[in-house]
């Protein structure tokens, strides 16, 4: 983690935004980082007929960035607040208009390594469809993403979990952002795999189990095989046996990191308001 990390951190001034940036602080506190805070307003728009109209005159689009501006200060004020770090630099956008396509091009623009955004618990990913800001951004735009959820608090990712179906194949460079996490705060890795009753690994899945075991060999690191049927009930399972403190996916396997991140759950399942999620794209 040598090289200096262009971060960007959307807020919506809510405080699970600034657990977003607290937390994104510390993780990456030994670091040099320039951590890019964006508001996004969302454009005031009304359905007439076939084209939809966009309310917003300069007037009221000037008037709401000012508002915007006044709160986001409010937001440097209280990142002020947290412990001084010379290894960061806090800068500002303001933006009017479409959620995803904004972060997009401020990815592309500030060369973006990372975007960190905070999530809500209930409202946010258990009851989540693939539609909300979150999911868009992990669905839509080729970045790592690290989803911190409200209850999260940060504390050294110790234990640090994969889940994986060993379908698809890994790709190095993908790989050397959890590496890279893994290294620097000491981590454990611990894959974890759902099998299904009596099931054996297809070849091409041994191969990429292989590639893992390869790949992590300097790390600690171990694999962990559970029975069920339901995935989001064994990740919660696994979280709570292994002590995980963040979990790490790659998104190339949408079918199989939704099933783990967007759907709506039994009351059960708390590690969507608790636990860290790193996605890791192509």
């Amino acid at each position: 983690m040598s090289q200096m990390k262009n971060i960007l951190i959307p807020t919506d001034f809510s405080d699970n935004a600034l657990n977003a940036i607290r937390y994104g602080t510390a993780l990456f506190e030994k670091v040099k980082c320039t951590f890019y805070i964006v508001h996004v307003h969302p454009t005031a728009t009304y359905s007439g007929g076939e084209a939809t109209v966009i309310a917003a005159p300069k007037i009221l689009e000037d008037h709401i960035l000012e508002e915007s501006k006044k709160k986001l200060n409010k937001v440097l004020k209280a990142i002020e607040r947290l412990p001084i770090n010379a290894n960061h630099t806090f800068k500002t956008k303001l933006l009017y208009g479409f959620f995803t396509d904004h972060i997009k091009q401020v990815v592309k623009d500030e060369r973006i390594d990372l975007i960190i955004m905070g999530t809500k618990g209930a409202s946010g990913f258990k009851a989540v469809s693939m539609g909300s800001n979150t999911g868009n951004v992990i669905t839509k735009i080729p970045c790592a993403v690290l989803a911190v959820p409200e209850d999260a608090s940060y504390i050294r990712p110790k234990e640090v979990g994969f889940p994986t179906d060993y379908q698809l194949g890994y790709d190095t460079k993908v790989m050397e952002t959890i590496k890279e996490l893994i290294v620097a705060h000491k981590s454990a890795l611990r894959f974890m795999y759902l099998s299904k009753k009596g099931e054996i690994l297809s070849t091409l899945q041994s191969k990429n189990r292989e590639f893992l075991k390869d790949y992590f060999s300097n790390t600690e690191y171990s694999f962990h095989t559970l029975k069920g049927k339901k995935l989001d009930e064994a990740v919660q399972l696994f979280v709570e046996s292994e002590n995980i403190d963040m979990i790490v996916m790659v998104a190339k396997n949408l079918n199989f990191l939704e099933r783990i991140l967007f759907r709506p759950t039994v009351e059960k399942i708390s590690y969507h308001t608790t636990v860290p999620f790193l996605v890791v794209h192509e």
